[in-house]
């Protein structure tokens, strides 16, 4: 696993607004990291609105939105199967949401 890989999951509902069910999450987390037992991830969603924290990435044929306000760790045996990974421009867009989520700039 190395940051950019997409893989499946499925996220237990927590509650309000947070994404939940099956649906790909991005690793985001530094590569150096990565032998933690938790891995930070972005979920991803189809439906989600047109924002700058939003990066629309493909993914499986069709565009997703990865939804760089809900980062969040998880235990790396949640990830399932790795279904891609995200091109040099898809992840420095997500790295630019996720500066602008953090206020990293």
């Amino acid at each position: 696993m190395v940051r950019g890989d997409v893989h499946e999951i499925r996220l237990r509902r927590g509650g309000g607004h947070t994404q939940h069910g099956r649906r790909f999450a991005v690793v985001v987390q530094a590569d150096d990291l990565l032998a933690l037992s938790t891995v930070a991830i972005c979920p991803t969603s189809q439906s989600a609105p047109a924002a700058s924290f939003h990066p629309e990435v493909r993914l499986d044929g069709e565009d997703t939105k990865v939804l760089c306000e809900m980062v969040r760790a998880v235990d790396g045996r949640k990830l399932g199967k790795q279904v891609g990974h995200l091109s040099i421009d898809e992840i420095r867009a997500v790295d630019d949401a996720l500066g602008l989520v953090l206020d990293l700039a």
